[in-house]
């Protein structure tokens, strides 16, 4: 199972990649297919979309068919397909279709990890597990960074991804060959998702999953590289080594939280404190957004490690979920987050368009930070009325 476990944490670090490099690729998408701002973010956005879109297709074939079959499959077809048509990508259609796909493809390996954690270790142990994954996965933020910058303009942009489909289509055929499925245990009742809807307490968290790590993932992903570039007239390498602080403060943050529920005694303090300092980076570039390109990116390091609270929220809702409800409860769960970026990238890209022409090179970016900040702060007010969970 260690080995199982490994590669769905190598698969989970390739989804982590494909949610954030197009950042990075933002000049070299511009120039050779003229992919703008508004055309990235929608891209990135049907990403979200399809990787949410199939959590609950993913939550049914997890508690019928196991983890094994559903994360090599989709993986395969999704991440490996997706990967090659970005590599022959000639228009923004192009790099959106690819997006999707290789979004579907991605969307089982967190969940299958999270399903035999929850099956075969005690619900104790769950979010420090949970948390390592995330953590260990988010290190593709990384390589999604600095890394990704230097390969584009070492080997070009197209050579890099057609590695990147190599890459997935082995971890996905070595997922089939490794991963065991855990048992189910004899006569246990089938589980539905009317059933994961009717547990009251899941309907106070929904609301933050959504929106903690919608932010985090739109401004990492996405509006760092342009808004770096147009306002601070930054260079590719800057920006990749501003999105690489950024995805290291996010993997730092992610370990941090992975004890703190046990060590506070509670688990939704530890994240209604994060939350609230992710607000106050937030406001920082709202109120300051041209105060020079060191504070905006110790800002958005400061978004990036404060902002790291989704295993910990996930283990939250893990915590009200029966075990025949597993599969579909987190896939749930985790349909909330990922739809959450989805939304925010759709509603940043029409916001960005909407303040066309712009008075100021910063203004459509304050427009974007600000709407990020009120859907937060929204989330955040209706997860102040959930039940807490004490260690």
């Amino acid at each position: 199972m260690s080995r199982g476990i490994a590669l769905l944490g190598l698969a989970y670090v390739l989804s982590q990649f494909f949610r954030a490099f197009l950042a990075v690729l933002s000049p070299a998408l511009r120039s050779d297919v003229g992919a703008g701002p508004e055309d990235l973010a929608f891209a990135s956005g049907l990403w979200f979309f399809a990787f949410a879109a199939m959590q609950l297709p993913v939550g049914w074939a997890l508690d019928t068919v196991g983890p094994r079959r559903t994360a090599a499959s989709l993986l395969l077809i999704g991440g490996g397909g997706g990967a090659a048509i970005f590599a022959l990508a000639t228009t923004p259609l192009h790099i959106g279709v690819a997006m999707a796909l290789i979004g579907v493809g991605c969307a089982p390996v967190l969940m299958a990890s999270y399903y035999i954690f929850a099956r075969e270790y005690p619900p104790a142990r769950f979010v420090v597990l949970a948390s390592v994954m995330v953590g260990v996965g988010t290190s593709g933020n990384l390589v999604a960074s600095y890394p990704m910058a230097i390969a584009a303009e070492t080997i070009g942009w197209r050579a890099s991804l057609w590695g990147l489909c190599a890459i997935t289509s082995l971890t996905a055929l070595g997922i089939w060959v490794v991963v065991r499925d855990p048992a189910t245990p004899e006569g246990e009742a089938r589980g539905s998702l009317l059933a994961v809807f009717k547990i009251k307490a899941l309907w106070f968290i929904f609301p933050i999953m959504a929106v903690s790590y919608a932010q985090v993932g739109a401004l990492r992903g996405l509006w760092i590289g342009p808004y770096f570039e147009d306002v601070f007239s930054a260079s590719a390498h800057q920006i990749g080594l501003a999105t690489l602080l950024m995805g290291a403060a996010m993997v730092a943050g992610t370990f941090a939280y992975g004890p703190l529920d046990r060590v506070m005694g509670s688990t939704k303090w530890v994240v209604i404190g994060g939350t609230v300092i992710n607000l106050v980076a937030l406001c920082g570039l709202i109120f300051f957004p041209v105060s020079g390109l060191a504070l905006a990116t110790v800002l958005m390091a400061a978004i990036g490690f404060f902002g790291a609270t989704y295993a910990i929220i996930i283990s939250h809702g893990r915590s009200f979920l029966p075990p025949n409800l597993i599969g579909r409860g987190m896939t749930l769960l985790n349909l909330c987050s990922i739809g959450g970026v989805g939304v925010a990238q759709f509603l940043s890209g029409r916001a960005y368009a909407a303040s066309q022409p712009a008075t100021t090179v910063q203004a459509p970016y304050v427009v974007i930070f600000t709407l990020f900040a009120v859907l937060m702060a929204a989330g955040l007010f209706v997860y102040l009325f959930s039940l807490d969970t004490t260690h």
